[in-house]
């Protein structure tokens, strides 16, 4: 499959953050973060070292499909605080009229350094890939999903007016070892007009 994130005139700015394709050269600061157990504790993988962490990085697309989100200093440098994954996918449809099912929905996911929690940068981010989305991208349904045991991130869909759409129950395994519920949350491109601003 191409590689959709190509048709965003990189980098995108929003009030105070720059968001940009993430580089092999971010993999230290991210690590920085994703270590730590507040943030593993949700993520899909929480490698022990770094030497796992730069496999766990490279591999599996992670720099075609995941947003860096940088945060503007007042001296004009840029820290990175977070990713937002993107990923662009087919639809589902009947054979006949798959080719109308290409590069048409995405699922998105984030993860974002805690020191820079609750100041509304994972909202800002996050509307910005929906924008980009039905935006630049043309797609027609953006999907989310987190454990229903992660409140801070299904609040977040919420926030940036995503609609949920199930509540699954034992449906993922968590690293320690409990089958857990999730929730699943979606967008439709004529949903993003009347999202709540934020």
């Amino acid at each position: 499959m191409e590689d959709s994130l190509s048709k965003v005139a990189w980098p995108v700015a929003t009030k105070r953050l720059t968001l940009r394709r993430l580089e092999s050269a971010d993999l230290e600061a991210t690590w920085r973060y994703r270590r730590l157990a507040e943030v593993t504790e949700w993520i899909t993988a929480a490698p022990a070292t770094l030497e796992e962490y730069t496999e766990h990085f490279l591999e599996g697309g992670r720099l075609e499909r995941d947003v860096a989100v940088e945060l503007s200093n007042a001296d004009g440098t840029r820290t990175l605080i977070g990713t937002v994954m993107l990923k662009v996918h087919d639809g589902w449809g009947q054979r006949e009229i798959l080719d109308q099912t290409h590069s048409v929905e995405a699922e998105i996911g984030w993860s974002f350094d805690p020191a820079y929690g609750r100041l509304g940068y994972a909202t800002e981010a996050v509307q910005a890939i929906l924008e980009l989305s039905f935006g630049a991208l043309g797609l027609r349904r953006v999907v989310a999903e987190s454990f229903a045991a992660n409140e801070p991130s299904w609040k977040l869909m919420e926030r940036v007016g995503m609609r949920r759409e199930s509540y699954n129950l034992r449906n993922g395994l968590h690293r320690n070892g409990q089958w857990m519920d999730g929730v699943v949350y979606a967008m439709l491109a004529e949903e993003w007009g009347q999202a709540p601003a934020v």
